[in-house]
Protein backbone atom coordinates (compact mmCIF):
# COMPACT_ATOMS: atom_id res chain seq x y z
CA UNK A 1 0.00 0.00 0.00
CA UNK A 2 1.25 3.51 -0.86
CA UNK A 3 1.64 5.86 1.68
CA UNK A 4 0.06 9.66 1.78
CA UNK A 5 1.89 12.20 2.57
CA UNK A 6 -0.06 12.80 5.69
CA UNK A 7 0.58 9.04 6.75
CA UNK A 8 4.38 9.59 5.89
CA UNK A 9 4.30 13.06 8.06
CA UNK A 10 2.76 11.07 10.91
CA UNK A 11 5.38 7.94 10.76
CA UNK A 12 7.86 10.30 10.61
CA UNK A 13 7.05 12.69 13.24
CA UNK A 14 6.17 9.21 15.87
CA UNK A 15 9.33 7.33 15.47
CA UNK A 16 11.21 10.12 17.45
CA UNK A 17 8.73 10.47 19.64
CA UNK A 18 8.88 6.59 20.64
CA UNK A 19 12.67 6.84 20.46
CA UNK A 20 12.65 9.54 22.77
CA UNK A 21 10.19 7.62 25.46
CA UNK A 22 12.55 4.47 24.96
CA UNK A 23 15.85 6.38 25.70
CA UNK A 24 14.48 8.11 28.88
CA UNK A 25 14.19 4.45 30.20
CA UNK A 26 17.45 3.85 29.96
CA UNK A 27 19.88 7.78 30.30
CA UNK A 28 18.60 9.35 33.01
CA UNK A 29 17.74 12.85 32.50
CA UNK A 30 19.52 15.87 33.74
CA UNK A 31 17.94 18.34 35.66
CA UNK A 32 20.78 20.57 36.82
CA UNK A 33 18.69 23.34 35.31
CA UNK A 34 15.40 22.91 36.41
CA UNK A 35 14.38 25.35 39.42
CA UNK A 36 13.13 24.17 42.69
CA UNK A 37 10.28 26.35 44.12
CA UNK A 38 10.32 26.95 47.96
CA UNK A 39 6.05 26.84 48.59
CA UNK A 40 5.68 26.71 52.83
CA UNK A 41 6.94 28.34 54.99
CA UNK A 42 7.21 31.63 53.21
CA UNK A 43 9.42 33.85 53.40
CA UNK A 44 10.03 35.40 56.66
CA UNK A 45 7.34 33.47 58.19
CA UNK A 46 6.97 33.45 62.13
CA UNK A 47 5.72 30.20 63.71
CA UNK A 48 4.94 29.73 67.81
CA UNK A 49 4.51 25.80 66.66
CA UNK A 50 8.06 24.00 67.24
CA UNK A 51 7.14 21.75 63.92
CA UNK A 52 7.17 22.89 60.80
CA UNK A 53 5.92 21.58 57.86
CA UNK A 54 8.39 22.08 55.05
CA UNK A 55 7.05 21.75 51.42
CA UNK A 56 8.09 23.00 47.74
CA UNK A 57 7.73 22.14 44.37
CA UNK A 58 8.26 18.52 42.52
CA UNK A 59 10.88 18.65 39.69
CA UNK A 60 10.37 16.19 36.67
CA UNK A 61 12.90 13.34 36.91
CA UNK A 62 13.83 14.14 40.29
CA UNK A 63 14.36 11.18 42.55
CA UNK A 64 15.44 12.81 45.75
CA UNK A 65 15.13 16.22 47.33
CA UNK A 66 18.13 17.59 49.99
CA UNK A 67 17.00 20.20 52.70
CA UNK A 68 19.14 22.15 54.15
CA UNK A 69 18.21 24.24 57.40
CA UNK A 70 20.88 27.05 58.89
CA UNK A 71 21.30 29.20 61.79
CA UNK A 72 20.70 31.63 61.49
CA UNK A 73 21.32 32.25 57.75
CA UNK A 74 23.35 31.21 55.20
CA UNK A 75 25.48 34.13 55.04
CA UNK A 76 26.50 33.88 58.50
CA UNK A 77 25.86 30.73 59.44
CA UNK A 78 26.14 29.44 62.98
CA UNK A 79 24.65 26.09 62.87
CA UNK A 80 23.75 23.55 60.27
CA UNK A 81 20.44 22.28 62.02
CA UNK A 82 19.09 19.64 58.91
CA UNK A 83 20.75 18.84 55.90
CA UNK A 84 19.01 15.51 54.73
CA UNK A 85 17.66 13.80 51.77
CA UNK A 86 13.95 12.89 51.37
CA UNK A 87 11.99 11.32 48.82
CA UNK A 88 8.86 13.51 48.35
CA UNK A 89 8.31 16.95 48.68
CA UNK A 90 7.62 17.93 51.64
CA UNK A 91 8.92 17.28 55.24
CA UNK A 92 7.85 17.77 58.97
CA UNK A 93 10.83 18.80 60.85
CA UNK A 94 10.76 20.34 64.26
CA UNK A 95 12.81 23.47 66.10
CA UNK A 96 13.65 24.92 68.83
CA UNK A 97 12.54 28.79 69.04
CA UNK A 98 15.03 31.06 66.73
CA UNK A 99 15.96 32.02 63.37
CA UNK A 100 16.55 30.15 60.59
CA UNK A 101 17.16 29.69 57.27
CA UNK A 102 16.20 26.60 54.55
CA UNK A 103 16.84 25.85 50.68
CA UNK A 104 16.17 22.78 48.71
CA UNK A 105 17.90 21.41 45.67
CA UNK A 106 16.64 18.56 43.68
CA UNK A 107 18.79 15.38 42.89
CA UNK A 108 18.60 12.20 40.83
CA UNK A 109 21.42 9.59 40.50
CA UNK A 110 23.88 11.71 37.53
CA UNK A 111 22.64 15.46 38.51
CA UNK A 112 21.31 17.89 40.89
CA UNK A 113 19.72 20.90 40.31
CA UNK A 114 20.87 24.62 42.24
CA UNK A 115 19.20 25.40 45.45
CA UNK A 116 16.44 27.42 45.59
CA UNK A 117 16.10 31.13 46.96
CA UNK A 118 16.71 30.73 50.99
CA UNK A 119 13.56 31.62 53.03
CA UNK A 120 13.52 32.69 56.00
CA UNK A 121 12.00 31.54 59.14
CA UNK A 122 11.17 32.86 62.85
CA UNK A 123 9.91 30.09 65.59
CA UNK A 124 8.56 32.36 68.47
CA UNK A 125 9.06 31.08 71.45
CA UNK A 126 5.36 29.66 73.62
CA UNK A 127 3.97 27.32 75.91
CA UNK A 128 4.82 23.48 76.41
CA UNK A 129 1.00 23.21 76.04
CA UNK A 130 0.72 24.51 73.02
CA UNK A 131 3.27 22.02 70.99
CA UNK A 132 2.78 18.53 69.87
CA UNK A 133 5.35 15.95 69.43
CA UNK A 134 6.65 14.35 65.78
CA UNK A 135 6.95 10.35 65.97
CA UNK A 136 9.56 9.64 63.53
CA UNK A 137 9.63 5.91 63.38
CA UNK A 138 8.79 3.18 62.82
CA UNK A 139 6.45 4.76 60.46
CA UNK A 140 2.36 4.43 60.64
CA UNK A 141 0.75 1.38 60.08
CA UNK A 142 4.29 -0.61 60.11
CA UNK A 143 3.49 -4.58 59.88
CA UNK A 144 7.00 -6.44 61.38
CA UNK A 145 7.92 -9.80 61.88
CA UNK A 146 10.68 -8.42 64.35
CA UNK A 147 10.54 -8.76 67.87
CA UNK A 148 10.70 -5.40 69.03
CA UNK A 149 10.68 -2.31 67.75
CA UNK A 150 12.35 0.56 68.61
CA UNK A 151 9.98 3.88 68.85
CA UNK A 152 11.39 7.11 68.14
CA UNK A 153 9.88 10.95 68.21
CA UNK A 154 11.18 14.39 67.73
CA UNK A 155 12.59 16.74 71.09
CA UNK A 156 10.36 19.49 71.94
CA UNK A 157 11.89 22.87 73.26
CA UNK A 158 11.71 23.05 77.28
CA UNK A 159 10.67 19.39 77.18
CA UNK A 160 12.65 17.45 80.21
CA UNK A 161 11.17 14.03 80.00
CA UNK A 162 9.09 11.93 77.44
CA UNK A 163 5.52 10.05 78.41
CA UNK A 164 4.94 6.71 76.43
CA UNK A 165 2.13 4.91 76.10
CA UNK A 166 1.60 1.67 74.24
CA UNK A 167 -1.68 -0.13 73.88
CA UNK A 168 -4.02 -2.58 72.27
CA UNK A 169 -7.42 -1.15 72.71
CA UNK A 170 -6.71 2.63 71.29
CA UNK A 171 -6.08 3.81 74.52
CA UNK A 172 -9.76 3.49 75.37
CA UNK A 173 -9.23 2.09 79.18
CA UNK A 174 -6.87 4.69 80.75
CA UNK A 175 -6.48 1.86 83.79
CA UNK A 176 -5.41 -0.79 81.34
CA UNK A 177 -2.32 0.04 79.06
CA UNK A 178 0.69 -2.18 78.23
CA UNK A 179 3.24 0.87 78.51
CA UNK A 180 2.83 3.88 80.55
CA UNK A 181 5.86 5.58 81.34
CA UNK A 182 8.32 8.54 81.30
CA UNK A 183 11.65 8.21 79.60
CA UNK A 184 13.95 10.76 79.46
CA UNK A 185 15.45 10.29 76.07
CA UNK A 186 13.65 10.04 72.13
CA UNK A 187 13.57 6.57 71.86
CA UNK A 188 12.22 3.23 73.64
CA UNK A 189 12.78 -0.36 72.28
CA UNK A 190 9.72 -2.30 72.99
CA UNK A 191 9.45 -6.01 72.83
CA UNK A 192 6.29 -7.16 71.69
CA UNK A 193 4.45 -9.73 73.58
CA UNK A 194 2.47 -11.47 71.26
CA UNK A 195 1.11 -11.52 67.79
CA UNK A 196 -1.25 -8.21 67.46
CA UNK A 197 -1.96 -4.84 66.44
CA UNK A 198 -0.37 -2.07 68.98
CA UNK A 199 -0.71 1.72 69.45
CA UNK A 200 1.76 4.37 70.42
CA UNK A 201 1.72 8.05 71.13
CA UNK A 202 4.17 10.14 72.68
CA UNK A 203 4.24 13.58 74.85
CA UNK A 204 6.63 15.82 76.38
CA UNK A 205 6.70 17.04 79.86
CA UNK A 206 8.45 19.52 82.37
CA UNK A 207 7.85 20.40 86.09
CA UNK A 208 4.81 22.62 85.48
CA UNK A 209 3.57 21.81 82.03
CA UNK A 210 2.90 18.85 79.22
CA UNK A 211 2.70 18.89 75.46
CA UNK A 212 -0.57 17.57 73.19
CA UNK A 213 -0.53 14.21 72.66
CA UNK A 214 0.87 13.04 69.26
CA UNK A 215 -1.04 11.13 66.80
CA UNK A 216 -1.30 7.80 67.31
CA UNK A 217 0.62 5.78 64.95
CA UNK A 218 -0.16 2.11 64.78
CA UNK A 219 2.36 -1.04 64.59
CA UNK A 220 1.20 -4.93 63.80
CA UNK A 221 3.27 -7.83 64.97
CA UNK A 222 3.10 -10.82 62.87
CA UNK A 223 5.77 -13.86 63.52
CA UNK A 224 3.19 -16.62 61.71
CA UNK A 225 4.00 -17.59 58.29
CA UNK A 226 1.42 -17.76 55.81
CA UNK A 227 0.31 -21.19 54.63
CA UNK A 228 2.33 -22.81 52.04
CA UNK A 229 1.10 -23.47 47.72
CA UNK A 230 0.56 -26.30 46.01
CA UNK A 231 2.00 -26.37 42.21
CA UNK A 232 -0.38 -27.12 39.71
CA UNK A 233 0.62 -26.69 36.56
CA UNK A 234 2.65 -28.34 34.75
CA UNK A 235 2.11 -31.49 36.20
CA UNK A 236 5.01 -32.79 37.56
CA UNK A 237 7.80 -34.50 35.07
CA UNK A 238 6.04 -33.02 32.03
CA UNK A 239 7.70 -32.24 29.27
CA UNK A 240 6.69 -29.15 27.46
CA UNK A 241 7.00 -26.52 24.70
CA UNK A 242 7.83 -22.93 25.70
CA UNK A 243 7.05 -20.57 27.07
CA UNK A 244 6.01 -22.56 30.19
CA UNK A 245 3.39 -21.60 32.15
CA UNK A 246 4.33 -21.87 36.12
CA UNK A 247 0.84 -22.02 38.12
CA UNK A 248 0.17 -22.52 41.78
CA UNK A 249 -2.38 -21.92 44.69
CA UNK A 250 -3.05 -18.70 45.92
CA UNK A 251 -2.07 -18.81 49.68
CA UNK A 252 -4.42 -16.75 52.47
CA UNK A 253 -3.00 -13.40 53.53
CA UNK A 254 0.02 -13.52 51.13
CA UNK A 255 1.56 -10.42 49.68
CA UNK A 256 4.00 -11.99 47.77
CA UNK A 257 5.27 -15.49 45.93
CA UNK A 258 8.65 -16.11 45.63
CA UNK A 259 9.89 -18.44 42.78
CA UNK A 260 12.54 -20.86 43.01
CA UNK A 261 13.78 -22.23 39.01
CA UNK A 262 16.94 -24.65 39.22
CA UNK A 263 19.08 -26.58 36.72
CA UNK A 264 18.90 -29.95 36.03
CA UNK A 265 21.07 -31.06 39.78
CA UNK A 266 17.52 -29.69 41.35
CA UNK A 267 19.75 -27.48 43.48
CA UNK A 268 21.78 -24.60 41.50
CA UNK A 269 19.71 -21.42 40.72
CA UNK A 270 18.59 -20.84 37.13
CA UNK A 271 19.69 -17.56 36.82
CA UNK A 272 20.63 -14.79 39.20
CA UNK A 273 17.14 -13.69 38.31
CA UNK A 274 16.05 -16.09 40.99
CA UNK A 275 14.69 -16.61 43.95
CA UNK A 276 11.72 -14.34 42.10
CA UNK A 277 9.68 -11.89 43.92
CA UNK A 278 6.00 -11.99 42.59
CA UNK A 279 2.53 -10.68 43.36
CA UNK A 280 0.66 -13.23 41.44
CA UNK A 281 0.76 -16.88 41.49
CA UNK A 282 1.59 -17.49 37.74
CA UNK A 283 4.62 -16.76 35.62
CA UNK A 284 5.68 -17.63 31.83
CA UNK A 285 9.17 -18.85 32.05
CA UNK A 286 10.89 -18.59 28.36
CA UNK A 287 14.63 -19.83 29.36
CA UNK A 288 16.29 -23.29 28.70
CA UNK A 289 17.23 -25.73 25.80
CA UNK A 290 15.33 -28.41 24.12
CA UNK A 291 15.39 -31.83 26.21
CA UNK A 292 16.73 -29.75 29.44
CA UNK A 293 14.95 -30.85 32.48
CA UNK A 294 13.85 -27.66 34.89
CA UNK A 295 13.17 -28.06 38.76
CA UNK A 296 10.80 -25.34 40.76
CA UNK A 297 9.16 -24.40 44.00
CA UNK A 298 7.06 -21.80 45.48
CA UNK A 299 6.92 -20.50 48.64
CA UNK A 300 4.56 -17.56 50.20
CA UNK A 301 5.22 -14.03 51.76
CA UNK A 302 2.86 -11.78 53.87
CA UNK A 303 2.97 -8.47 54.45
CA UNK A 304 5.44 -9.03 57.87
CA UNK A 305 7.50 -10.70 55.41
CA UNK A 306 6.95 -14.32 57.05
CA UNK A 307 7.83 -16.68 54.27
CA UNK A 308 5.81 -20.11 54.10
CA UNK A 309 7.10 -23.05 54.32
CA UNK A 310 8.55 -24.30 50.36
CA UNK A 311 6.27 -26.44 48.25
CA UNK A 312 7.13 -30.06 46.89
CA UNK A 313 9.98 -29.50 44.59
CA UNK A 314 8.65 -30.44 41.21
CA UNK A 315 9.97 -30.32 37.53
CA UNK A 316 9.71 -30.52 33.81
CA UNK A 317 11.34 -31.04 30.32
CA UNK A 318 11.20 -28.90 27.89
CA UNK A 319 10.57 -29.87 24.01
Amino acid sequence: MKLKPAHIFFTLFAIPLIFLSSCKDFIEPNIDKRPVTLQAPSDKYQSTNYNINFWWNEVEDALSYRLQVVSPGFDTIGGLVADTLIKGNHFTFTLDPGEYEWRVRAENGSSQTAFSTASRLTVIPSTLAAQTVTLSSPANNTITNQTSANFKWGALFNATVYHLQVDTNNFADANNILIDQTIPGQQYNYKFPKDQNYQWRVRAENATEQSKWSTVNNIGFDSTPPGGVTLSAPQNNAVVAKPVSLQWSKSSGTVNYKLYVYKADSTTLYSTAFPMLLNTNSYSFSLGASGERIYWQVSALDGAGNESVLSALQSFALQ
